[in-house]
């Protein structure tokens, strides 16, 4: 999902406009305008954000009254990387200085912070000791600010003049500096975002093994690996730990999750490829074809020394159509790719296979208690039911989490039904793994089912903020059932606050959205496939209700179609064209997300509208539709 922001309407129709807080930098660059501003500053800032660094400039002429502005108090500690200009005039700025003193503070606390200090034609020593220039601009200080004062900025620089940085001199060029500094501050930031993993019990020896396949110490050979194995035994576990272990080997890296969901989607094959791009190339330029793509992918990307993880593929997955010819890669990048299905990686030339066991019974208890327990291992009291549950499990990493998960805190006898229950599910029935996950989707409520369907049919991937609000609009009570969710392991919240859900606990969702109609899909709560849209705008016999549906091809959809569709909810339409008189249909819609539309229409029955997304919809200020907007719904969230 693009990024958007979410406000509550106001008298202003004007879109809202996205402004990046202090929270949402990695660098804090501090320097004396009148020093640098015009050359190595500029320079810098412009090097770090074309590398898509999210970097914070200030320059001390901009401060405004006695303090540092609130922006500046939240930018610093909230910072990763802090490069303060040591220039010749840089120490006569009180609020310089009081920047340097407070990154020294953060910087002495010990939480990955890093001070990367460029003496730009002064000497260190001038620095450390506060001699030539800065012994001045001190003796200006001391008339001027308390000996408190005065005392911290003076041990701020002492530190500061004492770590390793680069020191430019008339005869050393700025350019290679600027190319130094920006090297430094990717590998640092690239060894904070490693990928978000669990369950790393037992994960040690696989780790060796695929490495040994990918064989790291050879520079001539392209290696691709493929790990194969029925879902939830830990394929995309044991990838995302690899690439940890070894991405700062290469140049440049990527990781391409949930492929196989990705391509059943129309411009599935453009949206993979631009991933590959921007997070390679770290541009903002965006493909809009495949073969656009594979040329960007063959002139630009494949010179690098990549790793490339490729996420839950199937037999569908071309290749050559999405990265282009293997060949034009650098010979010393590495593949890996996951699979359910072992026939996929047929398709992939010359790949080394890696099928993942089942982990051992004494391995599988440590992963069990840790969610049931908050330990390694379990009480002594229930050692020999935790032992049952484990056999039940079968050696599986996601089932021992979900039903460790389930029991965590619960009385025995509770624990005793669902032993007995899972025991009851044939180890020979087809869907073996779904049954027993779907006992803890039995022990939700309602509403945190209604949210647990609507996650795995329509949202992984997305920022929780829009939904939440649809489901609040719809008395699902969102904060405490997202709260249950997370806490029974079924869907999880990155950093970004993104949901994100295992491929097999979103089969178990969306198998069970079509248990409520095997033949009809149009008499489903969800609709989430085209061809099942297009199944259901047609047909006459369609019931109320359908809650929720998502329409991704170019396509009118025309208000008639809506006529029987009173019990819709969701409705999310892309590169659609809504024609006709919408202002008695869709009486019960909560969230309308109309993206990419050529045509929108004016007049909306907004009554029960909570969300509306126009992202990238043909639509201007002077759009008919606000004022209705405006007029029917006091509490609108916009994106």
């Amino acid at each position: 999902m693009e990024s958007s922001v979410a406000t509550t309407a106001s008298s202003s129709t004007t879109p809202p406009t996205v402004v990046l807080t202090a929270g949402d930098y990695e660098v804090f660059m501090s320097f004396r305008g009148s020093d640098v501003r015009n050359r190595f500053a500029d320079h810098l800032y412009t090097s770090l954000t074309r590398a898509k660094i999210r970097t914070f400039r200030d320059e001390e002429e901009l401060q405004k009254g006695e303090g540092i502005t609130p922006s500046l108090i939240r930018a610093i500690p909230e910072s990763k990387i802090y490069i303060p200009i040591l220039s010749e005039r840089y120490a006569s700025s009180k609020w310089c200085l009081l920047e340097l003193a407070q990154m020294v503070d953060c910087w002495k606390q010990g939480k990955g912070y890093l001070i990367l200090p460029i003496f730009y034609l002064v000497d260190p020593k001038d620095v450390r000791h506060q001699q030539g220039p800065y012994q001045q601009a001190f003796e200006e200080h001391a008339h001027k600010h308390s000996s408190q004062n005065v005392n911290a900025w003076k041990e701020a620089l002492n530190e500061v003049g004492q770590l390793k940085g680069w020191h430019i001199t008339e005869s050393r060029g700025e350019g290679t500096v600027v190319g130094e500094v920006l090297s430094k501050v990717e590998s640092h930031l690239g060894s904070m975002y490693t990928l978000a993993t669990d369950e790393l019990v037992g994960i040690d020896t696989p780790m060796e093994e695929v490495m040994k396949l990918l064989n790291l110490g050879s520079s001539n050979e392209k290696v691709i690996v493929g790990i194969h194995g029925m879902g939830g035994i830990g394929k995309t576990t044991l990838s995302k730990a690899v690439y940890n272990k070894i991405f700062v080997k290469f140049d440049r890296c990527c990781y391409l999750e949930d492929v196989r969901e990705a391509l059943a989607k129309s411009d599935g094959a453009v949206s993979l490829q631009n991933k590959v791009i921007s997070t390679v190339l770290k541009v903002d330029r965006l493909v809009r074809s495949v073969s656009e793509g594979t040329n960007v992918i063959k002139d630009r990307v494949c010179k690098h020394k990549l790793l490339l993880v490729i996420d839950d593929i199937d037999d569908k997955f071309e290749f050559d159509k999405i990265l282009g010819k293997l060949d034009d890669f650098s010979s010393d990048s590495r593949f890996i790719f996951t699979t359910r299905y072992r026939r996929a990686l047929d398709f992939i030339p010359d790949c080394k296979l890696y099928e993942p066991g089942e982990m051992s019974s004494h391995i599988s208890l440590q992963l069990f208690s840790k969610y049931a327990f908050g330990m390694d291992h379990p009480p002594e009291e229930v050692a020999g039911i935790s032992e049952e549950f484990v056999k039940v499990a079968t050696g599986l990493p996601l089932a021992l989490k979900v039903i460790g998960s389930l029991l965590f805190r619960r009385e025995k006898k509770f624990w005793e039904e669902k032993l007995i229950e899972l025991q009851g599910i044939p180890s020979t029935t087809e869907n073996m793994v779904q049954e027993r996950l779907k006992i803890s989707y039995n022990d939700l409520s309602h509403n945190e089912k209604q949210i647990f369907l609507d996650i795995a049919c329509f949202f992984i991937g997305s920022h929780k903020d829009l939904p939440y609000y649809m489901w609040s609009g719809c008395n699902f009570y969102p904060e405490s059932g997202i709260s249950t969710l997370i806490h029974r392991s079924l869907i999880k919240l990155d950093e970004a606050n993104l949901f994100w859900m295992h491929d097999h606990i979103k089969d178990l969702g969306r198998a069970i959205v079509k248990e409520e109609d095997v033949r009809h899909t149009y008499n489903r709560s969800r609709i989430w496939s085209t061809d099942d849209v297009l199944d259901m705008l047609r047909n006459s016999e369609v019931k109320i209700f359908v809650n929720s549906f998502v329409d991704d091809h170019d396509r009118v959809l025309k208000s008639k179609k809506f006529e029987k569709l009173s019990g819709l909810r969701y409705l999310e339409v892309q590169y659609g064209r809504m024609m006709g008189d919408f202002s008695q249909v869709l009486p019960n819609i909560c969230c309308l997300r109309l993206c990419h539309c050529e045509s929108i229409p004016t007049n909306i029955n907004a009554k029960k509208l909570v969300v509306l997304d126009l992202q990238h919809s043909n639509i201007k200020d002077d759009w008919k539709g606000w004022s209705r907007i405006k007029v029917i719904s006091s509490s609108l969230v916009f994106s």
